[in-house]
């Protein structure tokens, strides 16, 4: 991104942007910390789908507060996004899931970080993200220097840098697309990630999952697109 930046000429954002890109990069960076502890137990099913709807589900009700209340799609959609997430943490035994607490607190942090990369304004969309990016990347290093395991194979790198590639480009996106749109919107299009990434759960890492759960995961994904009418 700073290598864009610079290519493109763009012109560095003013302060006040940059405090917001700062405060997205330390929401965002804390998130995908604890979404990738949750993505590391073997959770990945059901840490997409609640984190999806609880992190879109925050910016609508910020909107309610500042823009009034929702139509009766909105309204209907957070319903929906109740029971489908109701239905995910059902287990067999009616003991709750694990992972289930952390996958609310990321949902937590990229609720954060849509609502705080927004605010950055319309400057340059390349500065904004590599900010918020850098900071991220300050963050998750002094949670590994901490006390994690940082040893990697190349395999694992490689596959981190490929990663890192296309969440980058993916936050480059969002934000342009709040820019020219609306933010409401631009959140629900991009929390509809976790329909393939439910389904790479179940064709490759081979989850497997009880009826009720699978029954709440296609609520979620139902709910998403309506929670912003």
């Amino acid at each position: 991104m700073i290598v864009l930046a610079v290519l493109h000429h763009s012109a560095f954002p003013a302060r006040s942007s940059i405090g917001w890109a700062v405060a997205a990069g330390l929401s965002g960076g804390a998130a995908l910390a604890v979404f990738y502890r949750v993505l590391g137990a073997g959770h990945m099913g059901l840490a997409a789908p609640v984190s999806a709807v609880v992190a879109a589900a925050i910016p609508a009700a910020v909107g309610m507060v500042t823009q009034g209340l929702p139509g009766k799609i909105q309204i209907a959609g957070f319903l929906i996004a109740g029971l489908g997430i109701w239905l995910v943490c059902r287990t067999e035994d009616g003991a709750p899931p694990e992972g289930i607490g952390l996958a609310v607190l990321a949902a937590v942090g990229f609720a954060g970080y849509f609502l705080f990369i927004a605010k950055a304004g319309g400057g340059s969309v390349l500065w904004t993200v590599a900010c918020a990016r850098l900071t991220s990347l300050a963050l998750t290093a002094v949670i590994v220097l901490l006390g994690e395991n940082f040893a990697m194979t190349r395999r694992s790198a490689a596959l981190a840098v490929l990663a890192g590639f296309v969440d980058i480009s993916g936050s480059a996106l969002f934000l342009r697309g709040a820019q020219t749109g609306r933010l409401d919107a631009a959140v629900i299009v991009s929390s509809l990630y976790p329909a393939f990434t439910v389904l790479w759960a179940r064709l490759i890492l081979k989850e497997r999952f009880t009826p009720w759960q699978i029954a709440g995961m296609f609520a979620a994904l139902v709910a998403v697109p309506m929670i912003a009418g």
